[in-house]
């Protein structure tokens, strides 16, 4: 996307933790605004588990229709305990991400100076790569059933459907990052083909067809358990990873610990040419809820990413460089919930106040 004069975001803070951490995005976001002289216009939406026990409303097609000429949605956490599992993801989170066709979660894996990971002898330059998943396919389709349930004799059926165009969009987006990206210039496919052959023909054909467009990138091969292995001991190998919806869900979230945990971790999912939504992949930690202790900076490195992926680069630049100083000059002890040195409100403060001093 291009610049422009100013920016829609639609803003849902969600459950548990959700508005405190988007709080504190928010501020650090009107920070950019003052300093780059960006304008936004923030709408907010009230969606998650309190409306749902109020109104039996989860997300209403006619919010969706209008989701669909915003130009980004900020999203804080969904969860509540009071709700049952899978309810608010099927009916919010996914509902979003199939009916804005979001069809790339894009993960950065990047571990920031001064910020401790369990891999020994790590250091921020190793771990610096990035994880493109394919988000609208595969297991996450919903297609299957069950039959006999509750018997002995139950069988339940869940397919993984992947489509050449859905294969193809998510693989050249891949390589464009790749190429954006200007580092090792490696695409590691990560699947198992060995196993699941007809769906890891499917990527490995479209992957080396698209790879012909994109001579400069390197093609690297993995699966998805060997891709694990080499995370946790060799993270520095990787540049960017591509890999199928279930896989992608999976692998993150290891990612993220080696990042230094879910305090810190941030996701996109992209529509390149429509509405994409920015949150933390971290849950809505309900037992933390209004004590002020939870970590704000994955949900504020969102709102960077979601700056970049607007077009106003300078401005995610500084949202990352003040990250930077806060972790890597000592201002926070830990990203631990109520362990950091500083409260969320004043780890907000923080990355404003550098945002704007630069």
């Amino acid at each position: 996307m291009g610049k422009k004069e100013g920016y829609q975001i639609g803003v849902i803070p969600g459950d548990g933790v959700g508005p405190e951490v988007i709080r504190e995005g928010l501020k650090v976001l009107k920070a950019s605004g003052e300093r780059f002289g960006i304008k936004y216009d923030f709408i907010n939406y009230d969606f998650g588990g309190e409306r749902y026990l109020r109104t039996g409303e989860v997300l209403p097609n006619s919010a969706l229709k209008e989701f669909k000429q915003l130009d980004a949605i900020y999203l804080g956490a969904v969860g509540h305990p009071e709700v049952k599992t899978g309810i608010l993801e099927h009916g919010l989170l996914l509902k979003i991400r199939f009916g804005l066709d979001q069809y790339i979660n894009l993960r950065p894996v990047r571990l920031y100076p001064g910020v401790k990971t369990p891999l020994a002898n790590k250091k921020p330059k190793d771990i610096d790569y990035s994880v493109v998943r394919e988000n609208t396919e595969g297991a996450y389709c919903g297609s299957g059933g069950a039959f006999k349930k509750g018997t002995a004799d139950e069988i339940a059926i869940q397919e993984s459907i992947n489509t050449k165009k859905g294969v193809e969009r998510c693989v050249r987006y891949a390589y464009q990052l790749t190429k954006k990206r200007n580092k090792k210039k490696e695409l590691t496919l990560c699947d198992k083909a060995n196993v699941l052959t007809y769906e890891g023909d499917l990527w490995r054909r479209t992957f080396s067809e698209v790879g012909k467009e994109y001579p400069q990138v390197k093609q690297n091969f993995a699966f998805v358990d060997a891709t694990c292995m080499w995370m946790v001991k060799n993270p520095e190998w990787f540049d960017v990873i591509v890999t199928a919806n279930l896989f992608g869900d999976i692998i993150t979230d290891l990612a993220a610990v080696t990042q230094g945990g879910m305090g810190v971790a941030a996701g996109a999912n992209i529509n390149p040419e429509g509405v994409s939504m920015f949150e933390p992949i971290h849950g809505s930690a309900p037992k933390y809820t209004g004590k002020n202790v939870i970590c704000p900076l994955a949900t504020i490195a969102a709102g960077a990413m979601m700056l970049e992926i607007l077009g106003e680069e300078e401005a995610a630049k500084a949202i990352e460089k003040a990250i930077m100083k806060l972790t890597g000059e000592g201002y926070i002890k830990s990203l631990q919930a109520g362990k950091m040195g500083l409260s969320t409100i004043e780890v907000g403060d923080l990355i404003a106040k550098f945002v704007k001093e630069g």
